[in-house]
């Protein structure tokens, strides 16, 4: 189970600064639904004093993920861009009293959408686009500069920090060979710049989630840096329209099933969630699945709810955890 500090919850519980800024001159958007994690940071800035006066956020992802994407609204309204930049996924996390080792990459979005906002308003460029030479992990659309700078800016020099502060290597594991070319990379040159010490380096072949992949006879993703065990955190009903669920992702392992099956697995686990949102007005309907994406419907109190997002999370985590097998839900019109 992670331990959440009480800011942590404050922020989930009661978001800061959530939903559309109209008048934002300044917008940085990172991740993506299907990947699992997205947040889209909207800033109204003075162009005459680059003063932030306002800022807000939507998210998709988990309790950590809207804690500090809230988190960060607060830390940057009042200050001008260049403070702003000054920044590090680690102020985040300070605000917050602290992020277990595997929600960092929660902290870590929210610097990279600052980055990307306040690149937005200068109108320059910056190298994170995920052109494919770039792109590293598909998985969880992460490009080697989001690589570079986490490890750079937070001192990582093993695999599995990497993975909890960015996610990537915590999927398919296809992308293994380049993260741990852009871990050896950087830390040499971290090393020679006497960032970090000779020891301290990481040393290929040093670790290789491959080799733990297969020892069960299984072929499912491996979690790298999680927990064994997770628990839930209930959004109280009186705090939003609907009774949000966020379940982080458990060890599952689930016996071989046909479609049919796989198919029904899925529809009974929706099933059991639907009351809970139909006691708030909320409701969400199977529509189709189609390989490893399951399409639902949200409808009623759900639609345009700002914490809709962590609706859709908590479904897709609900059948992971009932399946054993990594889905994406997307929810469509």
């Amino acid at each position: 189970m992670w331990d959440y500090t009480d800011k942590v919850k404050e922020y989930f519980f009661n978001p800061k600064n959530a939903g559309v800024l109209a008048d934002a001159n300044a917008v940085g958007e990172v991740g993506a639904i299907a990947c699992g994690d997205a947040l889209k940071l909207m800033l109204k800035v003075d162009p005459a004093t680059e003063i932030i006066s306002e800022a807000r956020f939507q998210t998709f992802g988990c309790g950590s993920a809207i804690a500090s994407s809230s988190a960060l609204t607060e830390l940057v309204i009042g200050r001008t861009l260049d403070d702003a930049l000054e920044l590090t996924n680690q102020d985040i996390a300070d605000f917050l009293g602290g992020l277990p080792p595997e929600k960092m990459h929660c902290s870590v979005m929210g610097y990279e959408a600052l980055q990307a906002a306040v690149a937005n308003f200068r109108g320059v460029a910056i190298d994170d686009d995920h052109e494919e030479g770039a792109l590293i992990c598909k998985c969880f659309g992460v490009d080697e500069g989001m690589l570079e700078r986490a490890i750079r800016n937070n001192n990582l020099t093993t695999i599995e920090a990497v993975t909890s502060y960015t996610k990537a290597g915590g999927g398919c594991l296809t992308c293994f060979d380049r993260l741990e070319e852009t871990l050896v990379k950087v830390n040499a040159a971290m090393v020679s710049e006497g960032v970090i010490s000779v020891a301290r380096a990481y040393q290929p072949g040093a670790f290789d989630p491959r080799d733990a992949r297969n020892k069960s006879g299984k072929s499912k993703p491996v979690q790298l840096g999680a927990a064994p065990a997770r628990s839930e955190i209930r959004v109280p009903p009186a705090t939003h329209p609907a009774p949000h669920v966020v379940s982080p992702l458990a060890e599952a392992s689930a016996p071989r099933m046909t479609n049919l099956q796989r198919m029904r697995f899925i529809e009974s686990a929706i099933e059991e969630l639907r009351p809970f949102l139909q006691k708030d007005g909320g409701d969400c309907e199977l529509v189709d699945v189609e390989g490893d994406k399951v399409l639902v419907k949200l409808t009623g109190a759900c639609v345009g709810c700002q914490m809709a997002a962590v609706t859709i999370s908590g479904v897709q985590q609900k059948l992971v955890e009932k399946i054993g097998l990594p889905l994406r839900v997307i929810p469509v019109k």
